[in-house]
């Protein structure tokens, strides 16, 4: 036996446990259609070599709901495990996350429950939603879990609370399928630091993944498993993820986000939008970084395609530029020098 191999796989192994954390993810079901799904990202460096991080943090069961297990996680992931078994013996979300918290699996590496963070959505035997999460005060800043009657957005070591903001905000105002409003959720954390490890990569993650059960699927096979296990540095994981969410649908669109070009970035004086099409502009605001809007630019004129806003009454920092059409929206990223 080569025992300096099995000592540098035993390694890697317990510094990926210990560093593992999926960072913003959604669990949600769709009482309409019994679909269940989830989606989420993450800053993992080597997340590519255990096939990125969808296996690790979700479960789901097609037809009765779906856990996500994120924050110093085991791998495998045994609390994870756990929760899919009590769903499956029958227990609501909020029994499950007490059965989890009485009864963490991982605490061997030297983690208890306060590190852990849960997010679960299921139907009853009515076929009614039910939702609940947790956050350990161990987990790591900006950290929250936030609910609402179908979903359970969780996050940490977040750029701060405009990521829960944005997901939840996407996802209830996004019309169609549960996949089109998972995936403008996951449009909504689209901009550098969203997973605050990656902000000097200048993308939100590294991962990203999108899962749809069919009531009727077998487990084994979703109706929709997409899956972007690493990306290279500086490259955007849910660009990837929307464009191979696109090819699902059929839809040759180029999203928003893509046709949209921020010049120069970092911004001295002019802040310069360019883009490659006519655009029905509808709203262009500026964000810092607490999420809070700093002011509504004016509007291009129909059929350019640049405008220049100038900048210079604005602090040095990071900044988020929302930009919405007549059809799409977009939040890029720029520091302002």
């Amino acid at each position: 036996m080569n025992y300096k191999a099995l000592l540098l796989l035993c390694f890697i192994s317990i510094s990926y446990t210990l560093h593992s954390q999926d960072t913003f993810s959604i669990i949600a079901v769709d009482p309409s259609t019994g679909e269940i799904g989830s989606a989420g990202a993450s800053c993992v460096d080597g997340a590519g070599d255990f096939g990125g991080i969808i296996d690790i943090i979700t479960k789901i069961i097609p037809g009765r709901g779906g856990v996500n297990s994120q924050a110093y996680v085991c791998i495998p992931n045994t609390n994870l495990n756990n929760a899919i078994a009590e769903m499956e013996n029958g227990a609501s979300p909020s029994e499950i996350i007490d059965f989890l918290l009485n009864n963490d699996a991982c605490s061997s590496q030297g983690f208890d429950p306060a590190f852990r963070q849960y997010g679960i959505a299921d139907l009853d035997t009515s076929g009614d939603p039910r939702t609940a999460g947790f956050t350990g005060n161990m987990a790591d800043d900006y950290k929250e879990d936030r609910q609402g009657a179908t979903y359970s957005i969780q996050g940490n070591i977040l750029l701060n609370q405009t990521v829960i903001d944005n997901m939840e905000s996407n996802f209830n105002t996004t019309t169609g399928s549960l996949a089109d409003k998972l995936m403008a959720a996951m449009q909504g954390a689209n901009f550098a630091g969203a997973d605050s490890r990656c902000l000097a990569r200048g993308t939100s993650s590294t991962s990203a993944y999108l899962l749809v059960y069919r009531p009727t699927d077998d487990a084994s096979d979703p109706y929709l498993r997409l899956n972007i296990e690493e990306m290279p540095f500086g490259e955007e994981p849910i660009d990837s993820l929307q464009t191979l969410y696109d090819k699902f649908l059929g839809v040759n669109d180029i999203p928003l986000k893509n046709q949209l070009n921020i010049a120069p970035n970092p911004v001295r004086n002019n802040l310069t939008l360019q883009w490659n099409d006519t655009m029905i502009w509808k709203e262009i605001t500026v964000y810092d970084i607490l999420g809070k809007r700093v002011e509504t630019l004016a509007l291009p004129e129909l059929g350019t395609l640049r405008q220049t806003w100038n900048m210079d009454h604005l602090r040095p920092g990071m900044y988020f530029l929302k930009v919405a059409t007549a059809s799409d929206a977009a939040t890029l990223s720029f520091i302002k020098e």
